[in-house]
């Protein structure tokens, strides 16, 4: 995996990549946009224009059960907005 865990596809994601050419990963939370550049550039073959990341803090969730109530946290995680500079686009649904 590396760098890049898994691209991020949603309906606004989707729309900004249609209209600002711009896409979304989640990726490893020591990568810094320099690693991360570099990282898209190589796997998709495109041309970044500019990074913006953010660190997520895992929310604490509790569930009442037969056992009583469970308790536990989601995991930390970072997201990375890509840019692509010029007509560069990246196909997500090629591989299905």
């Amino acid at each position: 995996m590396g760098i890049l865990i898994k691209p991020i596809v949603t309906e606004k994601l989707t729309i900004q990549g249609d209209k600002l050419n711009r896409y979304g990963f989640i990726v490893d939370r020591n990568a810094n946009k320099i690693e991360i550049k570099k990282a898209v550039e190589e796997h998709y073959g495109v041309t970044v224009k500019d990074v913006n990341t953010v660190n997520y803090h895992g929310k604490r969730k509790s569930r009442y059960t037969k056992a009583g109530l469970l308790t536990g946290r989601a995991n930390h995680y970072k997201k990375a907005y890509v840019t692509l500079a010029g007509e560069d686009k990246i196909d997500f649904y090629s591989n299905i």
